[in-house]
């Protein structure tokens, strides 16, 4: 039985998303402002993650409420879009109290868009103010926006082979009240399956002008690997839930949420990626670990096709909607 689809992470209270996206120079970045008494954690499976301030995340750390979880482009530069976010928390009172201030917890991850637009321009402070700026309960935009805007899969033979990816949202409605929403930036080295036939979406093609995918995993598994580290990749996700969980048991809904990560993405968890999902849990309603780590690897799923589906080439890249939705 398929849970039912009620919108966006924006549909589980209280959290608010914003997007800033140059559309010029091909970045952005994607914020979400949490409720008060919002715990978070973390689950890093890539071996190409670019984080910021993500300790506020592990057990043994002193804050325990998280503020805003910020994703961006840029690669490491566009961690400096973080102090925007800052600066508007600080701003509302928001934040660990240390008498004089209080502290912003923010983590933040990156994906690497410097391949595709203007490397010089990337997310700064003033770009993730904007998003903050623009948040809101309303639907998510998806596709080619915020976060999404520089996002390209399918890179084993180079982003000139590749398509255009982007950023998507569900949120899925469980038992008792229970929400759990997922957002989703893909910016994979690999290739985008529809999970119900197993065929690409998007992915590697067999030349730059070229419709025909090349299926990346099982070339791989030939043998024919990237030659040079070429561009980092990156996956980022984030689950939003009304369910009431500790810090430990949010990090076990990371972990299962990957899951649904690999069932739309192959390969994933590569040494060229970053791939990371965040949880974000406002307690409210009592329930099980794997009731909710299950709805979790759903929407995550959900989220990477609709980021695809999404997607719009920004006339740099084919996107699904050029490949793939025109030949149905």
């Amino acid at each position: 039985m398929t849970p039912d689809i009620v919108g966006t992470l924006t549909a589980v209270p209280g959290f608010l998303v914003g997007h800033a996206s140059d559309f010029k120079n091909l970045t952005g970045c994607t914020v979400i402002l949490c409720p008060p008494g919002t715990l978070g954690s973390i689950d890093i499976r890539g071996s190409a993650a670019g984080t910021r301030q993500i300790d506020a995340l592990l057990s043994y750390h002193i804050v325990n409420e998280i503020q805003a979880i910020l994703l961006a482009g840029g690669s490491a530069f566009g961690l400096d879009a973080a102090g925007g976010v800052m600066e508007f928390l600080e701003e509302r009172g928001q934040g660990f109290d240390v008498t004089i201030t209080r502290v912003p917890t923010v983590p933040t991850a990156v994906i690497f868009d410097l391949s595709l637009g203007n490397c010089k321009v990337r997310p700064d402070r003033a770009m993730g103010l904007a998003a903050c700026e623009q948040a809101s309960a309303a639907p998510v935009a998806e596709g080619s926006v915020g976060v999404g805007t520089g996002a390209t899969v399918g890179k084993l033979f180079g982003i000139h082979q590749g398509m255009k990816s982007g950023l998507g949202s569900v949120c899925l409605r469980g038992p008792n009240g229970l929400l759990v929403g997922a957002l989703v930036v893909v910016n994979a080295f690999g290739d985008v399956r529809d999970y119900s036939t197993g065929q690409i979406m998007a992915g590697a093609r067999r030349a730059p002008e070229s419709h025909e995918f090349v299926d990346a995993a099982a070339h791989i598994r030939q043998g024919i690997t990237r030659q040079r580290f070429g561009e980092p990749n990156t996956t980022l996700g984030v689950i939003a839930t009304n369910a009431h969980l500790t810090r430990e048991q949010a990090q076990k809904i990371a972990q299962m949420g990957h899951n649904g990560l690999a069932k739309a993405i192959t390969p994933i968890h590569t040494l060229f990626d970053g791939d990371i999902v965040f949880v974000l849990a406002q307690p409210q309603i009592p329930a099980d670990l794997h009731v909710v780590g299950l709805l979790a690897e759903e929407a995550l799923r959900l989220a990477v096709d609709r980021a695809v589906k999404k997607a719009h080439g920004l006339g740099v890249l084919p996107a699904y909607e050029d490949l793939v939705a025109g030949n149905r």
